[in-house]
């Protein structure tokens, strides 16, 4: 086990985190047993998150705001300790992610990240599971805090309608998926269309690939292959994924004919489905 004295508070923002824990807790005359009892965990997991061997999470780090009297530190140094937990050569995007003022997307398999609902993510980040599983789906839902604050993104989301059949997680996960795409018709930021099969073959048959656009700086194309993301502000190949991003919308169903698919598709696939005496079974 790593000792406290042992971690350098400068190596990372998680070490940092840890070490401000302890510094804080001590001050406060709180042992991890008598903290963890205040915080509903236990004495072991304030350890654990002390000596970096568990990453906290967002609520974890309000509910030790609140024990300590912090004035938030928790609250604002976690975002950054999620932020470290996503691939090296991801995190460079999530940043650029969460400065864009719009957003568009072709995604050929998966619901994009931000629209991702908890359970969907850990089926997805699980499939390979090295590493922390718990900081991963921690750091992807960190990542969706850009939708709640005060200015979001406008984000308009094209997925293949192969997206709504790939069964990630089984028919509950994908139940709750497809309802909270339906869900988010309530927010007047988010657009989501689906590309039909119908659409035969299309100009994203290449995969997905993002357009971030910004108020103040280039925009700039993202795309992903098996090993990393790659970013470019180059102008030919902004100008093609824009080229190609409005094929693609224009092939793909209107607003309201894509969410009336997400429901059949929600409720023929993945709704209740009788059982062999005829009883309806969930």
């Amino acid at each position: 086990m790593v000792g406290v004295r042992d971690l350098d508070p400068s190596a990372s923002p998680l070490d940092y985190y840890g070490s401000e824990l302890r510094r804080l807790r001590e001050d406060a005359g709180l042992n991890q047993a008598q903290l963890g009892s205040i915080v509903f965990c236990t004495g072991s997991l304030i350890g654990q998150v002390e000596t970096t061997r568990r990453v906290p999470t967002r609520d974890f780090s309000e509910r030790v705001d609140a024990a300590l009297g912090t004035g938030g530190v928790f609250s604002r140094l976690v975002g950054l300790v999620l932020r470290h937990q996503l691939p090296t050569w991801f995190q460079a995007y999530a940043e650029m992610e969460a400065r864009a003022a719009y957003i568009s997307t072709f995604q050929a398999q998966l619901v994009y990240g931000l629209l991702q609902t908890e359970e969907y993510a850990r089926a997805v980040l699980g499939v390979r599971s090295e590493g922390d599983l718990d900081a991963k789906v921690a750091a992807r839902m960190e990542r969706q805090r850009i939708l709640d604050r005060e200015n979001p993104p406008l984000m308009w989301i094209v997925l293949s309608e192969a997206v709504l059949h790939q069964e990630i997680g089984g028919r509950d996960v994908m139940r709750n998926q497809l309802a909270h795409l339906l869900d988010l018709r309530g927010r007047e930021w988010v657009r989501v269309q689906i590309l039909p099969f119908e659409a035969g073959a299309h100009v994203g048959l290449d995969g997905a690939f993002t357009v971030l656009r910004f108020d103040d700086t280039p925009d700039i194309v993202y795309t992903e292959d098996f090993v990393q993301g790659h970013m470019t502000a180059n102008p030919q190949a902004l100008r093609e994924g824009s080229l190609r991003y409005d094929h693609l919308q224009a092939a793909a169903l209107s607003l309201e004919d894509s969410a009336a698919l997400i429901a059949r598709v929600l409720e023929e696939r993945y709704g209740d489905q009788p059982a062999p005496d005829g009883r309806e079974v969930a």
